[in-house]
């Protein structure tokens, strides 16, 4: 059940506590139907939306950081303790993005009291071990056993409520309620019972034995390697060493396999099977071994209070407890479809990222606290909330959602009020806010709209970001006042940069650092510098655009003079593998510009594909142009980018890695915090040279293993990360992509239960 169907896929499962944006009722849906459609009209494959795995955490922090924590179980019941070196503790209060704490058990007051050393599940019941005893409230409190041991600290059930407990170092074996066989050892750390095989299995200074309860036998194993943890399988032993596992048969104790090490962190401190699964602990993490044989990587407080792994069982409601060195996570398990998390996301931009209808970050806050954060503008307001208004005009183009619709005209209004604020003709802001809470010192300028401050120099980034949004507003919102206001910024950009000689021109009457695409700044490049192609192709797209919904010649005569006169057309059209670093002859923007691969670019690229390719003057040049979109998109394959690969569908490619992209969106966390995260330590991944492009794994890691990150960022760094200072908005990263593949029709609608 926690396991992937796919590699795309994820697990699955929930804890009982309530999570209250993601109760709402899951569907479960049907299989295929016969007439079922999986391809559209274009020819292109159909993602079937059916539900995947989702995992979360909750997390449990102790309220008494000085205790030592030991085991976490749940019982048959669903009641979770955690045993403390201080006494039994529960977790309370605690939901997804909200944590709880770990706080003293005292629920039933007789075991409260009493100095309990060990716990252990038998049946699914919780067993204590006591000085002197071992006592369960389950079977109506009759097990009551005396061990003779002062500190019990192992317990380990066997067949007919037989049990081996240990102190450490003093190992009883106890059958019909008294003590039927003792042995002192040195520095036992865990003990096992096969019971397929009837045999416990001890582990002690690193060493595996074995013990028979029928002839009381304790033989050594030898493995060649110092053991730190054990766990049972149906017919395999799994023993943990500091440099991975290895195999066991566990009826003759020989080696099944070599030393498997190939592991994101092969030195383990506890290993247990769940549900069919094998999961191991780590000083680094948590890890979950999936059938494919590669891992699920639980590390940073995405996941887990502290990468300290100290012991892992099974949890309530399709969940894993992973209790470390600072309290207890919960890795729940959730069936969703696509659409489920659709919803989810929806919720979460409109409850906490909302600014003045921007699509904003939740900045400055502490150790992850969504409560304690604040709403900061950003240079990129334009372009960020661009992608959202995109995002939410695909929605409506598919649902006809009245709710899709309103995130439109108050994102517009946002976008419309970038032109107005500033007094400058045509000219967009990059940000707007209340005087005297602008965040960071320039480049802020006065509004003439007494208290209220603008932000300048606005760059191509956030150009391209709006004609691209304009030109989906425009072509997918059939009511005319929503319609008419987006061509009228089209043509109010356009009509400022055609007016000014192609710059965009600030307050001070000087173009601004970025926002350029004349024909001298851009052909000042050599053709190896990625901006020479970029700008080429990102104008010529804003300006087909603008022709399209304005019907005004001056665009169409502005694109053909660059295409004819400058080299447009060539520049555009300039194969990717052509980008690379300038020649050291060349100016000292060449070089800066490309020192590496640009991420900002491929989103700059992507953006201006919608205008450059639905709206291309003739068939010539939209071949040529389709043939461009779709060499990038190879440069790109390795990223496994979502958006890139749903964008690439616009051209009507057959093959453009819709399971890349349904991975990118069923893997992406449901946690949008900036944690920080480390994966260049890991053993399972394979590095490389990382080159101009800074690929520095030769694949690309899961997107909720690594850093959260918009589309603008390489996919390839390892780690990274805002220290749990801010979360992102899903508006950009998740939801464009996702309503995207929705409108052009290659991801499905959730499918309805049989009979509906």
């Amino acid at each position: 059940m926690l396991t992937k169907t796919h590699e795309p896929m994820r697990k699955t499962g929930m804890f009982e506590v309530k999570l209250s944006i993601l109760v709402s009722a899951v569907l479960v849906f049907a299989s295929c139907s016969d007439d079922a459609i999986d391809r559209n009209k274009a020819g292109q494959t159909v993602h079937l939306d059916k539900p995947f795995m989702q995992d979360y955490s909750i997390k449990f922090f102790t309220a008494d950081t000085s205790a030592r924590l030991l085991k976490a179980f749940c019982d048959r019941n669903g009641y979770v303790q955690v045993l403390g070196d201080k006494g039994l503790l529960r977790p309370r209060g605690g939901e997804f993005l909200f944590p709880g704490t770990l706080v003293p058990d005292r629920q039933y007051r007789p075991v409260a009291d009493m100095m309990i050393t060990g716990l252990e599940l038998h049946e699914n019941q919780f067993v204590y071990g006591s000085p002197g005893a071992l006592l369960s409230n389950a079977w109506a409190g009759r097990l009551w056993i005396n061990h003779g041991i002062n500190e019990c600290r192992i317990i380990e059930g066997g067949n007919n409520f037989s049990f081996m407990v240990s102190d450490g170092r003093r190992v009883v074996f106890i059958r019909d309620s008294t003590v039927a066989w003792e042995r002192d050892l040195r520095s036992v750390t865990d003990i096992v019972f096969d019971s397929g095989n009837n045999k416990f299995w001890v582990l002690a200074e690193g060493k595996l034995m074995r013990f028979d309860p029928e002839d009381r036998s304790l033989e050594n194993v030898s493995t060649g390697q110092i053991i730190t943890c054990i766990a049972i399988l149906e017919k395999e032993l799994i023993a943990g060493t500091d440099g991975g596992y290895i195999r066991l048969i566990s009826n003759t104790g020989k080696e099944a396999s070599g030393l498997i090490s190939a592991m994101p962190v092969p030195s383990m401190t506890v290993i247990n099977e769940i549900d069919g699964n094998l999961w191991f602990g780590s000083g680094k993490g948590a890890m979950m071994l999936r059938p494919d044989g590669r891992f699920n990587y639980y590390a940073s407080e995405r996941w887990l209070p502290s990468d300290s792994v100290i012991h892992i069982s099974e949890g309530p409601g399709n969940s894993v407890l992973v209790l470390t060195d600072k309290g207890l996570g919960q890795i729940c398990f959730k069936e969703m479809t696509l659409h489920d998390k659709a919803m989810f996301f929806e919720k979460q931009v409109r409850e906490r990222h909302m600014r003045h209808g921007f699509n904003a970050t939740l900045s400055s806050m502490r150790n992850g606290d969504v409560t304690t954060g604040s709403l900061e503008d950003s240079d990129n307001d334009g372009l960020w909330t661009s992608m959202y208004l995109a995002s939410q005009a695909f929605r409506y183009s598919v649902t006809r959602e009245d709710e899709a619709l309103e995130n439109v005209r108050e994102s517009l209004d946002a976008m419309e009020r970038l032109f107005s604020v500033n007094g400058i003709p045509g000219f967009p802001s990059r940000s707007f806010e209340r005087r005297g809470y602008k965040y960071g010192d320039a480049p802020w300028r006065r509004a003439s709209d007494p208290g209220w401050d603008w932000k300048s120099t606005t760059s191509s980034d956030e150009a391209i970001g709006h004609i691209f949004a304009y030109g989906v507003v425009a072509d997918l919102i059939e009511e005319q006042s929503i319609r008419d206001r987006a061509v009228l910024l089209i043509d109010t950009l356009m009509s400022h940069i055609l007016k000014n000689d192609l710059y965009l021109v600030d307050w001070d009457g000087k173009p601004t650092r970025w926002g350029r695409w004349n024909p001298e700044y851009v052909n000042s490049f050599p053709v190896s510098v990625g901006d020479r192609k970029l700008n080429s192709s990102n104008i010529i797209g804003m300006l087909q655009t603008a022709y399209h919904f304005t019907g005004k010649e001056k665009y169409r005569d502005a694109a053909f003079a660059l295409m004819r006169e400058h080299g447009y057309l060539e520049n555009l059209a300039r194969p990717m593998n052509v980008i690379g670093m300038a020649p050291d002859s060349s100016g000292e923007l060449s070089r800066l510009l490309s020192e590496t691969w640009n991420h900002s670019d491929d989103e700059m690229y992507y953006c201006g594909y919608w205008g450059l390719y639905n709206y291309a003057f003739n068939d010539t040049l939209k071949s040529i142009f389709r043939e461009a979109i779709i060499d990038h998109w190879e440069a790109e394959r390795p990223e496994r980018e979502g958006l890139w690969n749903i964008m690439t569908s616009l051209t009507g490619i057959s093959d453009f890695d819709l399971d890349e992209a349904v991975w990118y969106l069923q893997e992406y966390p449901l946690d949008l915090v900036e944690w920080d995260v480390s994966n260049s330590h890991r053993k399972d991944i394979v590095t490389r040279d990382p080159g101009f492009r800074e690929q520095f794994t030769v694949e690309v890691l899961p997107p909720d293993e690594l850093r959260i990150a918009r589309h603008n960022a390489n996919r390839f760094v390892p780690d990274g990360g805002g220290g749990g200072a801010s979360e992102m908005s899903a508006g950009d990263i998740w939801l464009l992509p996702y309503w995207m593949g929705r409108y052009y029709k290659v991801i499905r609608a959730p499918m309805a239960p049989s009979g509906e």
